[in-house]
C-alpha cells in the first residue's frame, strides 16, 4: 500500500507539471478506495472504471487525481488513489451522472468495497 501511495502521489506531481511540488495541501481530500471485484467480470469492470475516471477528469475541475490500479499477483484486488481540491468536489464527484452510472454498472461486479481517509503529507516527482 505505501508503494501504491508513493506511486499515485507522484504521478500527482507529474500531473501538476512541477520538477518538485511544494504546496499547502492543507485543503485537499485525499483517499484510497480498496475494490474487490469479482474475477469473472473484471474485464468489464475496467471498461467501466476506465470510462468513469475519464469522464471525471474531463468535466468535474474538482477532480484533481483519479489512478485505479490492480494489485499484480491478484488482478480483482484494484485500488484508486483519489484527490479532490476539497470534500465539496468528493461530494459534488459522487453526485455527478457519471459516477452514478458507473455505480449502477458496477453494483454487481464489486464483491467488496473500504474508503480509507488520508492525508497528504508530501508529493514529489522528477520530470524526466
Amino acid at each position: 500500500m505505501k508503494q501504491f501511495l508513493v506511486y499515485g502521489a507522484s504521478m500527482l506531481a507529474v500531473a501538476l507539471g512541477g520538477a518538485a511540488v511544494a504546496q499547502d495541501l492543507g485543503g485537499q481530500y485525499v483517499q484510497v478506495a480498496e475494490i474487490e471485484v469479482d474475477p469473472a467480470q473484471l474485464d468489464a469492470y475496467r471498461v467501466a472504471v476506465q470510462e468513469q475516471i475519464g469522464a471525471a477528469i474531463r468535466e468535474e475541475p474538482g477532480v484533481l487525481v483519479l489512478y485505479a490500479v490492480s494489485e499484480k499477483d491478484d488482478p480483482a484486488r484494484v485500488k484508486v488513489f483519489e484527490i479532490y481540491r476539497d470534500r465539496k468536489a468528493y461530494e459534488a464527484h459522487l453526485g455527478s451522472d457519471h459516477f452514478k452510472k458507473y455505480k449502477a454498472t458496477v453494483e454487481k461486479m464489486v464483491k467488496s468495497l473500504k474508503l480509507v481517509q488520508a492525508t497528504p503529507i508530501a508529493l514529489g516527482a522528477k520530470t524526466k
